[in-house]
């Protein structure tokens, strides 16, 4: 997919998510992944706003709700992915989606 330039023109990091649906929820057994350019073991992972993770690794299994990014040295932030602690939900899969494409919707209990 597409990933915006930062200022210094290294490509934003992403936040994956494993496994690929949203919204992501608590007990799916989410894998947070960071991807974009800049050292893998530099990565720090924000949590509600806040440093959470300071040089951690690049991936790592939710155990909290909460909005999530990343970040890699020089590269500036990812755009925000929010897990959630709910036990129903609508999900999409994590793609680009435009009118008249076939999706399919998963009902979580």
């Amino acid at each position: 997919g597409w990933c915006p330039l930062s200022p210094a023109g290294a490509q934003t990091p992403q936040v994956l998510l494993e496994p690929p649906w949203t919204p992501a929820v608590l007990w799916d057994r989410v894998t947070l992944t960071c991807r974009g350019s800049g050292a893998r073991g530099a990565t720090t992972w924000y949590k509600d706003g806040k440093r959470w993770w300071q040089k951690g690794h690049e991936s790592f299994v939710v155990t909290k709700s909460g909005t999530y990014k990343c970040e890699r040295p020089g590269t500036g932030l990812s755009p925000p992915v929010q897990v959630l602690n709910d036990w129903l939900g609508l999900q999409v899969p994590v793609q680009e989606l435009l009118e008249g494409d076939t999706v399919t919707l998963s009902c979580r209990v």
